[in-house]
C-alpha cells in the first residue's frame, strides 16, 4: 500500500475533524440477497452494527441505500433494529444519481460521509468517487466494507484512498466521534468499543 501511495503524488490528505451534526453514516446495500455471499459477511455485520450503535447513542444522522430492493431484498433486519432510518432505492450504482438522495446531503449540509457495506468495489466504490468530486469528506472502515471476493475488495480499498478517500477503521471513527473519555456518553461507547466479534 505504501508503494501505490508513494507512487501517486497527487493523492489528496483530508484531516477534516468529525462534528455530529456535519457527519453521515451511510449504510450502502446490506440486503439479504447480497450479503450471504460476501466474504467474512457476520464480522462486517458486526462492525457495521457497532457504528450504527455510536452513531445514534452520539445523535449522528444514519441513511440506507438499497440496490433494486424489489429484485434483491430490503435491507437485513439486524441492521434496521425496528429503527425508521431514511431510505434511498436505486438502481444505478452510485447512490449520487438518486436525486432525493443528494436533496437529503444538501439539506443538512453534511460535510464527512462515513461510507460503510456492499460491495466495495461497485457501489461503495462508485458513491464513494462520486462524492468526492463534489467536494465531501468520504470516510472508508476498512473493515466495515466487503466484497464476495477478497481480491476486489483490497483493490477497491486501494483504489479509494488514491483516489482521497480517508482510510480508518470502525473502532477508529467510533473513537474519532466520541472525541473524549470525559464525555457523558463514553460509558456506552466503552461498551460498544469492548464487544467482542464470535461467529
Amino acid at each position: 500500500m505504501e508503494k501505490f501511495l508513494k507512487q501517486n503524488p497527487t493523492t489528496k490528505t483530508n484531516n477534516q475533524i468529525l462534528e455530529e451534526d456535519e457527519t453521515l453514516l451511510l449504510i450502502v446495500d446490506v440486503q439479504q440477497k447480497l450479503i450471504n455471499n460476501i466474504k467474512d459477511n457476520q464480522l462486517l455485520i458486526f462492525n457495521i452494527k457497532k457504528l450504527i450503535d455510536t452513531c445514534n447513542l452520539l445523535n449522528v444522522r444514519i441513511a440506507i441505500t438499497e440496490q433494486n430492493p424489489l429484485k434483491l431484498g430490503r435491507t437485513i433486519e439486524s441492521i434496521i433494529d425496528n429503527n425508521e432510518y431514511p431510505r434511498f432505492e436505486k438502481m444505478e450504482f452510485s447512490c449520487s444519481k438518486n436525486n432525493n438522495f443528494i436533496n437529503y446531503i444538501n439539506e443538512y449540509n453534511y460535510k464527512n460521509i462515513i461510507v460503510c457495506g456492499i460491495e466495495s468495489h461497485i457501489c461503495i466504490l462508485q458513491t464513494s468517487i462520486d462524492l468526492l468530486q463534489k467536494g465531501l469528506n468520504i470516510l472508508i472502515p476498512r473493515d466495515g466494507i466487503g466484497s464476495r471476493n477478497e481480491i476486489d475488495n483490497d483493490t477497491a480499498f486501494l483504489r479509494l484512498i488514491l483516489s482521497g478517500a480517508v482510510a480508518s477503521t470502525t473502532e477508529s471513527l467510533i473513537c474519532e466521534l466520541c472525541k473524549t473519555s470525559d464525555r457523558k456518553e463514553f460509558r456506552e461507547v466503552s461498551k460498544i468499543l469492548k464487544k467482542s466479534f464470535s461467529n
